[in-house]
């Protein structure tokens, strides 16, 4: 099962709205056949590992890391494959939660007489596809915050320089996190004072470049941002109806989509992750700036945090902080991190963890 787990991640970032899935097929002691889904519309990973093992499948065992698909989708349903097959036995990892398959395909497999067992290593299996759990109960993206800081928690100088704080090595690791989601979201702050690509630069060339939103409450997007004119990746400009007629009709005619989130002055969030999760939008990735983080922690929206710290000092009282707002005022409310991971990334420290609901 732990080697359907790693074949399975070879799938992140590209799977949306599937879930990323491992499958390994076991027979006398020895692997005869091993496959992982590779990208949304194409065969799963039942369907790979069967191929590879032919004739041998028949009497394995087939560990797999999410609960076989009993509907016809884009694809064919794995329990009927696996069946076919002869598979023996299925050991999976978890149940899947979507209700078009939820048990079905259990059942469909112990009516045809196929042994089921289901749990091995499931903690590890919900959190490999915890972006997809979250779209399948909350029907809504889950919400990474990412945010860049000096030791003393400023992600820019008093006089607003910001590049760059945190070292190569860092910056290139957000770049994975954008590869990895669906979705990449700034405030119209970051807009104005940066004038962000939001693409995904990795050094092989092959990033896949993430729907770019532009939390925007008065449409006031420069109509020569460069987002607006690359045709790298589709633009959303979420803003609201107090956003001036004309600027909305401006931005759309350069080719973005504007979503009116919230009658104002701010968007409303809920609704635009509930607008999100109706796309198939399953993983979003905040970069902020420090008022929006806050929004999202306030709301508690935020589901996972990743924050690169460099060692500097830079102080200053009006010096941005990585997290703005108002606050909160009570130490009790404030967002605690669970599930803590820290490693170093060049110079930089990265802290990444949960926030407890």
């Amino acid at each position: 099962m732990r080697e359907a787990l790693r074949l399975a991640a070879h799938g992140r970032g590209r799977t949306s709205p599937n879930p990323m899935v491992g499958a390994i097929l076991v027979r006398d002691g020895r692997i005869v056949g091993a496959g992982w889904h590779r990208k949304a519309g194409t065969e799963h990973a039942e369907i790979h590992a069967l191929r590879m093992a032919g004739e041998l499948a028949r009497g394995a065992t087939l560990y797999v890391t999410l609960e076989p698909c009993s509907h016809t989708g884009r694809t064919g349903p794995c329990a009927k494959a696996v069946i076919e097959a002869g598979v023996r036995r299925v050991v999976a990892a978890m149940e899947d939660p979507n209700p078009l398959v939820s048990g079905r395909g259990f059942q469909m497999l112990r009516e045809a007489g196929v042994e089921v067992d289901c749990g091995l290593l499931e903690p590890e299996a919900r959190q490999l596809n915890e972006a997809f759990l979250t779209w399948v109960t909350k029907k809504r993206p889950f919400v990474t915050l990412k945010m860049a800081m000096t030791l003393d928690g400023k992600t820019a100088t008093a006089d607003g320089e910001s590049k760059w704080i945190t070292g190569e090595e860092a910056r290139l690791y957000g770049h994975v996190l954008r590869d990895e989601n669906d979705a990449i979201l700034v405030g119209i702050g970051t807009v104005l004072a940066d004038r962000p690509s939001l693409t995904t630069r990795l050094p092989e060339g092959n990033g896949k470049n993430p729907l770019r939103i532009i939390l925007d409450s008065k449409a006031r997007t420069p109509l020569d941002a460069p987002f607006l004119h690359d045709g790298a990746a589709s633009v959303l400009i979420a803003t609201t109806e107090a956003a001036p007629k004309e600027n909305v009709d401006r931005l759309r005619g350069l080719g973005a989509e504007v979503l009116i989130a919230g009658a104002g002055p701010t968007v409303d969030l809920p609704l635009l992750l509930q607008s999100l999760g109706e796309r198939k939008i399953c993983s979003l990735l905040v970069e902020g700036g420090s008022t929006i983080h806050f929004s999202f922690l306030r709301e508690k929206l935020a589901d996972k945090i990743y924050a690169f710290i460099a060692p500097l000092l830079v102080g200053g009282k009006s010096a941005t902080s990585a997290v703005g707002g108002e606050g909160f005022s009570r130490l009790a409310d404030a967002a605690r991190l669970t599930n803590i991971k820290t490693e170093i990334i060049g110079a930089d420290l990265c802290v990444s963890g949960y926030i407890g609901k």
